[in-house]
């Protein structure tokens, strides 16, 4: 393991991720695995170092490598450091023909950054995703845990000037 677990895990999250372990029987622990991730990247500023994951990996008594391949596989997961608010385009078909592509270049225009980049303040990393499961507000965005629907330029616009 990469580092402690005492370490780089406070006892909050070591609770949280055992709050998810005891959902499985205790020889499945590893099931936890997208909910440990998600926590630990919450706690780190929004990405996984490779010593998170191997630490994921000791805690949940897993092979590092099925932990990397789970966060590499997932988008919700990020492996390098993003903006304070991480804005994820739904790209996918039902977005893509209500218009997704115009939000899209209307946020690389106003933030001066192409998709997955970030903003030399810090303050936005912009991301395409897939679907996201919202298609009927078709086009749409997701910041944080909060689904911005049927957007238009001025909708974003609106919503990133409420963004501290």
């Amino acid at each position: 393991m990469a580092g402690s677990k005492e370490q780089l895990f406070t006892p909050e999250i070591r609770a949280e991720i055992d709050q998810w372990i005891a959902k499985y029987p205790a020889e499945w622990k590893q099931s936890a695995v997208m909910a440990a991730l998600r926590i630990v990247q919450d706690a780190n500023g929004g990405w996984l170092s490779r010593e998170l994951m191997d630490d994921v990996a000791g805690y949940l008594e897993m092979a590092p490598i099925a932990v990397y391949e789970v966060a590499t596989f997932y988008s919700m997961y990020e492996l390098k450091p993003v903006g304070k608010h991480k804005i994820c385009v739904c790209t996918n078909v039902s977005c893509m023909i209500n218009g997704s592509d115009n939000i899209v270049g209307h946020l690389e225009k106003k933030l001066g950054v192409a998709l997955g980049g970030t903003t030399s303040d810090g303050k936005f990393t912009l991301k395409e995703v897939e679907c996201l499961g919202a298609c009927g507000g078709a086009p749409m965005m997701q910041i944080g845990k909060q689904y911005y629907e049927n957007l238009t330029p001025e909708i974003v616009d609106s919503i990133l000037d409420r963004l501290e």
